[in-house]
């Protein structure tokens, strides 16, 4: 009962970040329950990243500032767990992307796009190193979705890019990394004079190349039926 009612404070704006709730005595005083019962509290709402705990003078729990990377990662462990399909995973992405590119057409600032053209040299620069060329393009998706000024769409492809992106990318031969540069300069291009209709059909395009290739990989390391 105790998390469930800072939970519900929280969404409907009672709580915010920083406010203090007390100490391990005074949600027990309040609840009208024991100590142990308000530890036991205070411990799922830290793992749950609501509240950050100090403990000695001048202690007690706090509602946390909000961490999206927090978010990302547990979500990731959750699709993982749950068994989430390469198709799932990509299809999500697809609207996560074509969307972020879109706004960042709209919102993007002088300081995303020149961190996107770096991006593009660090490209060129290891295009003939698989895993570091494949990095590279996991930083330039972020890229394009921190341009969008969209916490909430950052959060949800960095957990994919957990569980979606792999170390080693075994389809990337020389002739499709020349491409994704390619599409990746047309992308900057778009995002930089504000075409936002364009910078969503490239990414729609370009997302759905990769989902082909992640699916293809997956079926390949899918055991035989029979």
């Amino acid at each position: 009962r105790m998390v469930d009612e800072v939970r519900e404070a929280l969404f409907d704006k009672r709580l915010k970040a920083g406010d203090f709730l007390g100490t391990e005595k005074d949600l027990a005083e309040r609840a009208g329950t024991s100590r142990i019962v308000a530890r036991d509290a205070l411990r799922t709402l830290q793992a749950l990243g609501v509240v950050e705990i100090k403990v000695g003078a001048g202690g007690g729990a706090r509602i946390a500032s909000g961490n999206p990377a927090l978010f990302a990662e547990a979500l990731a462990v959750q699709l993982s767990l749950s068994g989430t399909s390469v198709r799932e995973m990509m299809d999500a992405q697809r609207a996560i992307e074509t969307a972020a590119a879109e706004l960042a057409a709209e919102n993007a600032t002088a300081e995303d796009l020149a961190k996107l053209c770096n991006l593009l040299a660090e490209h060129e620069a290891t295009i003939s190193d698989n895993a570091a060329y494949t990095r590279s393009c996991m930083r330039f998706h972020l890229a394009v979705a921190e341009a969008s000024h969209n916490r909430v769409l950052v959060a949800q492809l960095l957990s994919l890019q957990h569980v979606s992106w792999p170390a080693h990318n075994r389809t990337l031969t020389d002739p499709v990394a020349r491409h994704i540069l390619e599409v990746h300069r047309q992308l900057v291009d778009v995002i930089e004079a504000r075409d936002a209709a364009a910078a969503r059909r490239l990414m729609d395009d370009h997302v759905r190349m990769i989902r082909a290739r992640r699916v293809s990989e997956d079926d390949a390391d899918a055991p035989p039926c029979c």
